[in-house]
């Protein structure tokens, strides 16, 4: 293995390991190199990252080397946590997007008259969210637009396709809105904490 290639799959190594980061002698007995040519390459990481002016760079927290982010560039990194495309559906997107997932496929004017309110900018953000999208026209006057769930909705809610999503108590039209909506609260929070548990070390 050359010396480039090495750094290189330290690299790689360090992105996988995360927060918890390796010490230089596991990363010796992954690549089966030497610890102090590891220490070495590591090193030199190190400070290519810091002249070539990238966004990571290598440290060293309690013995173990880890990739970080720049102080200095907090800022942009708080705007993305907070950024609209990221924050969690209002109230009105997760009721519009109950509609859609339940009743689908269905018209804006059918997701309005089930409401009882516009939803234009509902339906908005669940297409900017990939959550819903257009999947052809309704045979009426003007051909609106007809919606329906995306791939990226199973796969945000866990479900391996529509026919497991949680089945409310009663089904007549229009007047489980209420309960739909807190199924779909339920499944995403359950998701999400899957997802926490299998995150944790």
């Amino acid at each position: 293995m050359d010396y480039q290639s090495l750094k290189s799959i330290i690299e790689g190594l360090l992105f996988l390991a995360g927060e918890d980061g390796l010490s230089a002698r596991q990363i010796a007995e992954i690549t089966e190199q030497r610890t102090e040519l590891v220490a070495e390459a590591m090193e030199e990481l190190r400070k290519e990252l810091a002249s070539q002016g990238r966004g990571l760079q290598v440290v060293q927290i309690a013995g173990n080397y880890r990739l970080a982010t720049l102080p200095e560039h907090a800022p942009y990194f708080e705007r993305l946590a907070y950024s609209p495309s990221r924050a969690s559906l209002s109230q009105a997107a997760l009721e519009t997007l109950s509609i859609v997932a339940y009743r689908q496929p269905i018209t804006r004017v059918e997701i309005e008259e089930i409401r009882g309110v516009k939803s234009e900018r509902a339906i908005h953000t669940l297409t900017n969210k990939d959550l819903i999208q257009e999947v052809g026209r309704a045979e009426a006057v003007g051909r609106p637009i007809l919606y329906g769930t995306t791939k990226s909705f199973l796969e945000t809610f866990g479900l391996a396709s529509l026919k497991e999503l949680p089945e409310p108590a009663a089904l007549e039209s229009g007047d489980n809105l209420e309960e739909e909506t807190q199924l779909l609260v339920d499944k995403l929070d359950t998701r999400q904490l899957t997802i926490d548990e299998v995150e944790q070390p």
